[in-house]
C-alpha cells in the first residue's frame, strides 16, 4: 500500500484533488497513448487535437493562439502546423490585417480526415463502452466541464 504523504496532514481536501487530478492525469496518458494507436494518416495526438480544436472552438487562429491554448510553445506549435499544412490539413496564410502575423485555418481535407480520425477510434470506444456504464459517465460529464472550464480560466489570471 502506497504511504500517505505527510504534506497532506494539514490539508486533508488537498489530498482529495490531488488524488482527483492525478487519476486524470494517469487517465489522459492512457487514453491518449491508446487513441494515438487509433488514429489514420500518420496523425499525432498533437495534430488531431489542433484539427479539432477548429471544430470545437473558432474557425481560424493566429499560430500564437493556437500555442497559447495548448500551453505549449511557439516552436512546439510552429511544428504541428508545419506537419498538418504539408498534409494539406490546414492552411497558413498571412493575416491581412498584419504584415507579420499569419492566420491558420482547417480545410476541407483536414475536416474530412478528422471525421475519419474520429471514425477510425470508433471500435475503441465501443471496446469502452462494454467495460464501463456510460449513463455514469455521463453523469460526470457537467463536474468535469466545470473543472476543465474553472481551470481554462485560471491560467489566463496569472
Amino acid at each position: 500500500m502506497a504511504k500517505k504523504l505527510s504534506s497532506f496532514d494539514q490539508e486533508p481536501q488537498a489530498e482529495t484533488l490531488f488524488s482527483y487530478f492525478n487519476e486524470i492525469s494517469i487517465i489522459s496518458h492512457l487514453g491518449a497513448a491508446m487513441f494515438e494507436k487509433a488514429l489514420p494518416f500518420g496523425l499525432t495526438n498533437a495534430q488531431f487535437s489542433v484539427l479539432n480544436w477548429f471544430i470545437r472552438v473558432d474557425s481560424e487562429a493566429s499560430p500564437g493562439r493556437l500555442a497559447t491554448a495548448f500551453q505549449v510553445t511557439a516552436g512546439a506549435m510552429t511544428n504541428t502546423l508545419q506537419k498538418l499544412a504539408a498534409k494539406q490539413l490546414i492552411k497558413v496564410e498571412p493575416d491581412p490585417h498584419s504584415g507579420r502575423k499569419k492566420v491558420v485555418t482547417i480545410t476541407e481535407k483536414g475536416r474530412q480526415q478528422l471525421e475519419q480520425a474520429i471514425s477510425s477510434a470508433m471500435p475503441l470506444f465501443a471496446e469502452l463502452s462494454q467495460l464501463f456504464d456510460t449513463a455514469k459517465i455521463d453523469s460526470q460529464l457537467p463536474l468535469l466541464r466545470e473543472v476543465r472550464e474553472t481551470l481554462d480560466e485560471m491560467r489566463y489570471k496569472k
